[in-house]
């Protein structure tokens, strides 16, 4: 039986929110973001036709489109209603995954068996529409790439169904730019030698496309012929990432403990950036010489940045150390984690902040975690044996 894989996207999703918080911002062009240094986190389609895009300076943005309306963004605000899309759509799939804040893939498999597959996914879009008052877009097809592909092929009016016998007719025609994994760099080499069209990249012997690109191109060359057997894994708020430090002396001193505060979260933070986990629960444990153990936590909108998450840690530890005691134990969890990309604060950091990120991600990546590390951070030496990350299933 072929699968029935639906991919639910929330149409741009931050401006939608803001629109649903004020009406006078319909139909003008819109641009979700940081200060002048800061980057495009969101914009409307009407600032979309002047050629702005996300992740674009604000100031090229206000070039291409200066009659656009400038907001900071509230990220808080868009993960409540994340959360009301999710409860609803949560309600009446049978199995969903949450990809990231606005995006969502369902397995309805066999449910054509009972009611249209396609009437069933739209009747649920409405519903979301309805009861959120947010525009989603979906598409249904055999499997999450195609898919996810196909969302985008839709929008802004479209919801599409590709059915099996259609998948390679509908590929072959689209830049290899919509292929998941596929970035700036991978197109260019391609592209060097001829290879822009899915078409062309589906005929490529996947060896050779292996040898060019490394690990990866087979993963390419299997989403260019449609092939993606990838699983809609549940979703469950209940995961964390955790880790705890035990000391060989009990200690007062507060310098030491941040410092080690500071590492566990600049390690646990770029674990999350690595398998693309947000948190949006943080939670701090102390553990007295007198093994008395306290816990404070608090909400915060989805994030996976070192620097947001060290300010909540160390106010948490403000807050939760005042007995002045020796302390023997030190322990970080973050919780209520979802899938996504946005591994920063779009909102509040520039574009420098967001290529500070990726340069140091790219050499713990390559050469370990200790590679390179903040300063305050540094006394931590690496910890791997009470660290793990977990499913509270």
């Amino acid at each position: 039986m072929a699968r029935a894989i639906v991919h639910m996207d929330l149409d741009t999703f931050f401006v939608s929110c803001e629109r649903r918080t004020n009406s006078e911002l319909e139909g003008i062009p819109l641009i979700i973001g940081g200060g002048d240094r800061g980057v495009v986190a969101s914009c409307s389609y009407e600032a979309r036709r002047f050629g702005v895009r996300s992740a674009m300076p604000i100031h090229m943005a206000i070039k291409l489109c200066p009659q656009a309306k400038i907001l900071k963004g509230d990220m808080e605000l868009y993960s409540q209603l994340s959360h009301e899309v999710t409860q609803v759509i949560q309600q009446k799939a049978p199995i969903m995954e949450k990809a990231s804040i606005d995006e969502f893939y369902l397995d309805i498999t066999g449910m054509d068996r009972f009611h249209g597959s396609y009437k069933w996914t739209n009747e649920l879009a409405q519903d979301v529409i309805k009861q959120t008052g947010l525009p989603i877009s979906f598409a249904l097809s055999i499997n999450k790439t195609v898919s996810k592909i196909a969302t985008g092929e839709g929008k802004p009016k479209g919801n599409l169904e590709i059915g099996e016998q259609n998948v390679r007719a509908f590929l072959n025609p689209l830049s290899i730019q919509k292929i998941p994994m596929v970035g700036s760099v991978t197109f260019q080499l391609l592209s060097r030698i001829g290879i822009r069209t899915i078409e062309t990249l589906s005929e490529m012997p996947p060896e050779v496309l292996g040898q060019m690109i490394g690990k990866n191109g087979l993963e390419i060359w299997k989403k260019a012929n449609g092939i993606d057997h990838t699983p809609v894994e549940p979703y469950t708020e209940r995961k964390s990432i955790s880790t705890e430090h035990t000391f060989s002396q009990d200690t007062i001193d507060i310098i030491k403990l941040k410092s080690i505060l500071m590492g566990m979260v600049e390690k646990l933070a770029f674990q999350l950036r690595s398998q693309q986990w947000l948190t949006s629960t943080v939670v701090v444990k102390i553990r007295y010489a007198n093994f008395d153990t306290e816990t404070k936590q608090c909400k915060i909108a989805y994030t996976s940045a070192d620097h947001i998450l060290t300010k909540n840690v160390t106010e948490l530890f403000d807050k939760l150390y005042q007995r002045r005691m020796r302390l023997r134990l030190i322990g970080i969890r973050f919780s209520g984690l979802v899938r996504g990309t946005y591994q920063i604060d779009l909102f509040e950091d520039t574009q420098e902040m967001l290529s500070l990120y990726a340069a140091m991600d790219k050499m713990k990546s390559r050469y370990g975690f200790d590679a390179v590390m903040r300063c305050a951070g540094a006394s931590l030496k690496p910890f791997n044996k009470n660290e793990i990350l977990k499913r509270n299933l």
